[in-house]
């Protein structure tokens, strides 16, 4: 049945929109190629847009589907009902900064990279990093992490509070300033990871950091995987306070070499690693891992403190997406999400790395490591039948695996559309209470609809 969206029309005007061309442009995220498109999309500048939007979709059984850029890798934000898509990068307010208390107040859609921008110049900054530029209302929704998060947390840890609006169009405000709190049910850790299922999140209250004194980067080439694994696990088991630690595998690196420029370097397992502190601290952490590092056939070690080195270095690992699609030009891919404890991610790599080495397909792994995260990236034509089938499999036996090793089968994407089945393997009949709160906030079950459960 065709929407009427003339009340919506004639309270927005022209921030609703139904081009194709935009309607196209909301179609999905990065990580799938489906597309499902919604009937109408409505750029909100406001909190109470979203509340007003909101009413008119529960009034008329509308399904609602929030959108920040379009970034996320487990189909959250296709439209599989079509509906109303809520489009948050017009909300893009630094709305407080509380330099004193290490927090600050934004909209929804502030990108992580706006948020670092506008906030450098007060010695501060905003750690999670999951590569893509994301705003802060979706790495909110997926509880994003990145390569900081060892160290500083994910949003889970970082978030104090949220500004929602609930599928009845009510505006509600969850947690607060205060570090810790136990004033009634969490709210806010409930809608966090929600993936705009429960809830629109229009408004973050989260934490920041002071930026280090010194920060050193470095990146250390090994034999094999296997030897790259097992020093993380001597590093993290050491207590040597690393920021970040990152694997490459070869394949991975082959393709950072092309496409970065990374002509220093070599087609081998590689770690890039992060320290911060005080000028001795951090020279401390250094001597310990280069001397740890020996062992493991380690070599050479490449340092660097200079800002514009380090930026280079940590481009080439973001860009690692790009590089590996640049291995297979005309193919897509989707990234796999598996999240295990330290002492079973050598296991684990290698497992998958068997499963995948029998299915033919092109896929370099990168990982965040020092949180027992790494993703297989998995190159594949989707219009031939054979090979898609085989990705779909060999992204099943990666979440498998780490399952069986105590992991959990997303570390960081979300579940989506994709991982639905999965979450049940993980979860069991804990996925019965969760589809029963859906209920409770969702009777109508407007909210993103087709996702999680």
């Amino acid at each position: 049945m065709t929407t009427d969206f003339t009340p919506l029309k004639t309270r927005f005007g022209d921030q609703l929109v139904t081009k194709q061309a935009i309607l196209d442009q909301h179609a999905g995220g990065e990580g799938l190629t489906a597309a499902y498109p919604p009937d109408a999309v409505l750029f909100v500048t406001s909190t109470q847009d979203v509340a007003d939007a909101i009413v008119f979709c529960a009034k008329h059984a509308v399904p609602v589907i929030p959108f920040g850029v379009g970034t996320s890798l487990e189909g959250q934000v296709q439209a599989v009902n079509g509906g109303l898509c809520i489009d948050m990068s017009k909300m893009g307010k630094v709305i407080a900064v509380n330099p004193e208390d290490l927090d600050c107040r934004v909209e929804a859609g502030v990108t992580r990279e706006q948020l670092n921008l506008e906030i450098r110049d007060q010695g501060l900054f905003f750690p999670p990093d999951p590569g893509a530029n994301a705003t802060l209302g979706g790495m909110a929704s997926t509880r994003a992490s990145g390569t900081n998060a060892m160290r500083y947390g994910t949003m889970r840890e970082l978030t104090l509070g949220l500004t929602v609006v609930t599928p009845q169009g009510k505006v509600i405000r969850t947690g607060g300033r205060a570090r810790k709190s136990s004033a009634g049910f969490d709210l806010t850790k409930l809608y966090i990871g929600s993936e705009g299922t429960l809830g629109v999140i229009t408004e973050l209250q989260v934490r920041l950091f002071g930026v280090p004194e010194t920060i050193a980067a470095a990146s250390v080439q090994f034999p094999e995987l296997a030897n790259a694994t097992q020093a993380v696990q001597l590093i993290l088991q050491l207590g040597i306070p690393m920021a970040r630690i990152e694997l490459l595998d070869a394949l991975q690196m082959k393709a950072c070499i092309a496409y970065s420029k990374l002509d220093a370097f070599e087609e081998k397992p590689t770690l890039f690693l992060e320290f911060h502190g005080s000028p001795a601290g951090v020279a401390d952490q250094i001597a310990q891992i280069e001397a740890l590092l020996i062992d493991f056939d380690a070599g050479p070690f490449r340092w660097a403190t200079a800002t514009e080195e380090r930026t280079a270095l940590w481009t080439a690992r973001h860009n690692a997406y790009w590089a590996a699609r640049a291995l297979a030009p005309g193919k897509e891919s989707f990234a796999t999400d598996a999240c295990v404890p330290i002492s079973q991610l050598a296991d684990c790599i290698e497992a998958c790395q068997k499963h995948a080495k029998a299915s033919g397909l092109l896929t370099p792994i990168v990982g965040h490591v020092g949180d027992g995260n790494f993703h297989m990236l998995v190159l594949h034509d989707p219009n031939n039948p054979n090979e898609r089938m085989k990705a779909e499999a060999l992204s099943e036996q990666v979440a498998r695996e780490a399952l069986a090793r105590g992991g959990t089968c997303t570390g960081e994407h979300g579940i989506g559309l994709h991982k639905r089945g999965l979450l049940r393997v993980e979860h069991g009949d804990a996925v019965d209470l969760m589809a029963i709160i859906k209920a409770a906030l969702d009777p109508q079950g407007i909210m993103n609809p087709g996702k999680i459960i």
